[in-house]
């Protein structure tokens, strides 16, 4: 039962201290190589839980917990990675209850708009400049362009993702 407290507090830690999970898997190694598990099991974890769809830390959580303590232990750190983003969101939550009549809340939203837009662009720019390392062809910027003017048609965006992702292993082999 010890060792199943020491899990939790373990991942409550890593997940109060890193804010997303690519950034928790330096901590979560710091943490869990040598005491719950060897540097080969772990790198075994990581790649485990990337090749699997959905969330790799809660994945790398029970990878590690099942590891350290079987199914009890795999809940445990499941629990203990779910419950400080849960807390603090309700947390969140709470508090914009109280100010979202405001004025200034919405004024704050309409002031993230174009900043999150230019983020976007910024995006975009540097993957057809190349910069991602995927070379840019005269089919993708085909698929970029059919893609925007879907888009712009409205076309249903997961329509659209799913037509140039097909687009892509019939054109850019």
């Amino acid at each position: 039962m010890h060792n199943l407290w020491q899990l939790f507090l373990m991942f409550v830690k890593v997940n109060l201290l890193t804010t997303s999970g690519p950034a928790s898997v330096g901590l979560l190694y710091k943490e869990a190589v040598g005491n719950l598990m060897d540097e080969s099991q772990f790198v075994e974890a990581v790649g485990f839980s990337s090749v699997l769809p959905g969330s790799d830390a809660l994945q790398l959580a029970m990878f590690v917990g099942y590891s350290a303590g079987g199914i009890p232990g795999a809940l445990v750190a499941l629990m203990g990675s779910i419950l400080p983003p849960t807390v603090i969101m309700l947390l969140i939550v709470s508090a914009l209850k109280f100010v979202s009549g405001e004025v200034w809340v919405g004024n704050f939203v309409r002031g993230l708009t174009p900043a999150v837009a230019v983020l976007m662009v910024l995006v975009a720019v540097k993957i057809f400049r190349g910069e991602s390392g995927t070379p840019i062809g005269l089919f993708t910027v085909l698929i970029g362009a059919g893609s925007l003017a879907a888009l712009l048609l409205k076309a249903p965006a997961p329509l659209v993702l799913l037509a140039a992702g097909i687009l892509g292993i019939i054109f850019l082999r």
